[in-house]
């Protein structure tokens, strides 16, 4: 008889993305101007020109383009969790144009530099970041969010949402 394992998805960090079957990031949108900040806060609206200090949470898009983007060849130093064994991962700073915002994330496994042009679309995704077994042998899944080269969208426009 196969033993089943308890598995639980958890974001490896809290509050600043949505791990269920369509995620997306949560920013903050000041009340005053507009204006969107990622990762989400409560206060102060990052636009130096303006005083408004209620930021709202907000979902932000799920697709972009490539800014820029580099590989890390690496394991990065504590405290930093990566999976064991250690494998090559892309980073990608993504434009979100509605927002006018920045977003760095990782790439899926798999996706490297050499996968990745600037201007090229991408679409949100989530991944296993590492995971950990419990004394009681069930398993917690930590999850990012990552940046996927994007399918065509359902309107055939390639436009992100």
């Amino acid at each position: 008889m196969v033993e089943s394992r308890r598995v639980n998805r958890v974001p490896a960090v809290e509050g600043w993305y949505t791990i269920d079957a369509a995620p997306h990031l949560l920013g903050a949108k000041c009340g005053s101007c507009g204006t969107f900040v990622f990762p989400p806060r409560d206060n102060g609206c990052p636009n130096p020109t303006c005083d408004g200090d209620e930021l709202v949470r907000t979902p932000l898009s799920t697709r972009g383009r490539v800014w820029s983007y580099t590989e890390n060849r690496y394991t990065p130093p504590p405290p930093y969790k990566a999976a064991e064994p250690f494998e090559p991962y892309a980073l990608v700073a993504v434009e979100l144009a509605a927002e006018g915002l920045i977003v760095l994330g990782q790439a899926p496994k798999g996706v490297l530099a050499t996968d990745l042009k600037v201007g090229m679309e991408v679409q949100l995704e989530t991944d296993v970041l590492w995971a950990e077994t419990t004394d009681d042998g069930s398993v917690i899944e930590h999850i990012v969010y990552v940046w996927a080269p994007a399918a065509p969208s359902a309107n055939g426009s390639g436009s992100p949402s």
